[in-house]
C-alpha cells in the first residue's frame, strides 16, 4: 500500500505541473456546462437529468485524454525501465496510476456541484437522483480510466493510445445502445448489460442496484488484469 500511495501521489501531482489538466479541466467544464443550461430553462424542471444524459459521452473524450500519457509517456521516453528497478511490482505501479485518473476525475467533477446548487434556488432538487448520478459518475469514470490505462499500455503514442480508449469508451456508451434497434428481442438483454450507459443511467435515477455496481466494478477489475498482462508481456 505504501508504494500504490507514492506512485498515487506522484502521478496525481504531475497531472497539475502541467497545463494540461488545467485545459482539459476547463474544457470538460465549458462544453458540458453549455450543453446542460442551453436546455435547462426550456424543460422547467429543477432536476440535473440533462447533465448526467450527457454525462457519458463526455467522459468518453475527457477520460482518454486523461489517462493516455499514463503509459505511453514512460514507455516513448524510457522512464518506465528506471520504475521497474525501483521496489514496486507492476500491480503497484497499475493501481497506483489507475487511482490516480480517478481521483483526477473526482476533482474534476467537484466544479460541476455547482450545478446542483444553482437548481436548489431555481425549485425543489430531489437529492436522492444526484447523489447516485455522482456516485455512478465515479464508478463510469473508474471504468473509462481502467479502459485508458489498457489502451496506454498497449503502444507508446500518446495520439493512438487516446484514439483506442477513446473508441471502446465511445461503444460502451452509444454504438451497444444504437446497435439495440437492431437485435432480437433475446439478445437485446444480453447486449443492454453490457452497456456502460445502461448501467450509470440506471444509478444517476437514484436507483442503486448491486448489479449494475458489480457491472463497473468487474469491468475495471478485468481491464486492468489485462493491462497487467500487457506490462508482464513488455518486461
Amino acid at each position: 500500500m505504501k508504494n500504490i500511495k507514492h506512485i498515487f501521489k506522484k502521478e496525481l501531482k504531475s497531472y497539475f505541473v502541467s497545463p494540461i489538466a488545467y485545459i482539459v479541466i476547463s474544457v470538460f467544464l465549458l462544453i458540458i456546462g453549455w450543453l446542460f443550461y442551453s436546455t435547462f430553462f426550456l424543460d422547467r424542471q429543477a432536476n440535473l437529468t440533462r447533465f448526467f444524459s450527457i454525462l457519458p459521452v463526455a467522459f468518453a473524450f475527457v477520460v482518454p485524454a486523461v489517462t493516455m500519457r499514463l503509459f505511453s509517456e514512460e514507455i516513448n521516453i524510457g522512464s518506465y525501465e528506471i520504475l521497474l528497478t525501483m521496489p514496486v511490482t507492476f500491480r503497484d505501479i497499475i493501481v497506483g496510476k489507475f487511482l490516480a485518473a480517478v481521483g483526477f476525475i473526482g476533482i474534476m467533477l467537484i466544479p460541476t456541484l455547482f450545478y446542483a446548487v444553482t437548481t436548489t434556488f431555481l425549485g425543489k432538487l430531489d437529492w436522492g437522483p444526484v447523489i447516485g448520478g455522482y456516485l455512478g459518475a465515479i464508478l463510469l469514470g473508474a471504468t473509462f480510466s481502467a479502459i485508458g490505462l489498457l489502451a496506454s499500455s498497449v503502444t507508446r503514442n500518446q495520439v493512438v493510445a487516446f484514439i483506442i480508449g477513446m473508441a471502446v469508451c465511445l461503444a460502451l456508451t452509444l454504438l451497444i445502445d444504437f446497435m439495440l434497434f437492431f437485435l432480437p428481442n433475446f439478445l437485446v438483454g444480453i447486449f443492454q448489460y453490457l452497456s456502460a450507459n445502461y448501467h450509470f443511467q440506471n444509478i444517476a435515477k437514484g436507483v442503486i442496484d448491486l448489479r449494475d455496481i458489480l457491472y463497473f466494478v468487474s469491468v475495471s477489475f478485468v481491464v486492468l488484469y489485462g493491462t497487467n498482462l500487457i506490462m508482464q508481456g513488455k518486461k
